[in-house]
């Protein structure tokens, strides 16, 4: 993790989020615990399908992102459907609420348990990263005698200007196809009768915090629909992916919705059928935070160390990423500042979540918030080192609701049995 520019701005948290009282919350549910506020949630989402408005505009939120079930509920009570990646994601999004005719399914691995499952339930689109996963829809499709609808996901290879480990658009990715392989299924496509493929789709990176990849993509995307028309291919439905960025940290500025509505309305000018846009962080980053209270102060001989009782089993972003978030004490800002690496218990040099990150002198005891946390936070959480999965709240004006109770030993050692059952494959 690259050294940090020492700063204080931001390192202290009034001592609510939202109208409850953080204190008290993490005096009753114990932490490390996340937190989620709906009207943020709820904020965010109409944002973004007001931006969309005059536009035939679906949203179809990443449920990677945070897929939590009350946080999809909220999302599929203000109209939004989901992408999701796995057969898992496809239950969740439906037990949230989401119809099945408002799902789509990317991912480069699609397992034929998932595809059968997804043609089961009918799901709105699959979105095809490879020609073996074409031809294995196209089989299992024909097996049951029904007939998938599908996109082709193209590779437009542009660079995102994001992290490498987030960028999905380049050519060296393993996402998507070339436009020329896609070309090719469309002129072949009496090949796979089972499959109706009538649908462009896309996704360039993730945390973009400049619309000028997007606009470069969405060029690419519109020469090659109406190539495709040309053609005499009919185009139903373009996926312009998602992807953008939110702020971190001082000076980051996330892309405005109607600047994003806009270029795709100008890129996709003239065309007739259903857009369908994929925002996942953008839409719940923000509105989630993690409390964690400090465990220690250590005095090293080169460094002072902030350890806390959050880790990255909790928070694999800036292990994972080199990712910043702010991290802030709760309640006044009294105290002298002090220079920390922000650690966590986790037997690594890894778990490591801020360095040279200057804060007011903490104790052990006091309450931290780590914020931008409501993305690619708890859905990538582990029980790394035995530790339990954290609890997570939804909060809604005074209220709060547990969303997900935090997990015991028991539950975590549930699945192990001692090998006394012994047999042969």
């Amino acid at each position: 993790m690259e050294q940090e520019t020492p700063r204080t701005t931001g390192a202290v948290l009034p001592a609510t989020f939202g109208q409850v009282d953080l204190s008290a919350l993490a005096a009753r549910e114990g932490t490390p615990l996340y937190v989620y506020a709906a009207p943020a949630l709820r904020e965010r989402v109409r944002t973004l399908r007001n931006a969309l408005a005059g536009l035939d505009a679906g949203i179809r939120y990443a449920v990677k992102a945070n897929g939590n079930g009350a946080v999809l509920r909220l999302l599929a009570e203000e109209g939004a459907g989901a992408d999701i990646v796995s057969g898992g994601e496809l239950q969740r999004a439906l037990r949230a609420g989401m119809a099945a005719a408002d799902i789509v399914f990317s991912g480069v691995g699609k397992s034929d348990a998932e595809i059968a499952l997804a043609l089961e339930v009918g799901i709105g689109r699959f979105n095809i990263e490879s020609r073996a996963e074409l031809d294995a829809i196209q089989r299992i499709a024909a097996a049951r005698g029904g007939q998938a609808v599908a996109a082709v996901r193209i590779n437009p290879d542009v660079d995102a200007q994001t992290h490498a480990k987030i960028s999905t658009g380049k050519a060296e990715n393993k996402f998507g196809v070339s436009i020329a392989e896609a070309r090719s299924w469309f002129d072949a496509k009496a090949q796979w009768p089972n499959v109706r493929l009538d649908g462009l789709h896309m996704h360039i990176g993730s945390q973009l915090l400049s619309l000028e990849p997007v606009r470069e993509a969405l060029a690419r995307m519109a020469a090659f629909w109406k190539e495709l028309e040309a053609a005499g291919h009919a185009i139903a439905s373009i996926d312009v992916g998602g992807g953008l960025g939110v702020r971190y940290r001082e000076g980051e500025q996330a892309p405005d919705a109607r600047e994003y509505a806009a270029a795709i309305a100008q890129a996709l000018a003239g065309f007739g059928g259903r857009i369908l846009v994929e925002p996942g962080r953008w839409l719940v980053a923000e509105a989630g935070i993690l409390l964690t209270r400090v465990l220690l102060e250590k005095r090293g001989e080169a460094r002072d160390f902030l350890v806390l009782d959050a880790a990255m089993n909790d928070l694999l972003r800036p292990s994972l990423y080199d990712a910043w978030h702010d991290i802030v004490r709760i309640g006044d800002a009294g105290g002298d500042a002090v220079t920390y690496d922000v650690v966590g218990p986790v037997c690594e040099t890894g778990d490591t979540f801020a360095t040279g990150r200057t804060l007011p002198r903490c104790e052990a005891g006091e309450l931290m918030a780590i914020l931008g946390a409501g993305a690619y936070a708890a859905s990538m959480g582990s029980t790394y080192n035995s530790r339990p999965l954290p609890a997570e709240v939804l909060v809604d004006g005074e209220h709060y609701a547990v969303v997900r109770r935090r997990q015991s030993l028991e539950e975590l050692l549930a699945g192990e049995q001692p090998a006394n059952d012994w047999r042969r494959p």
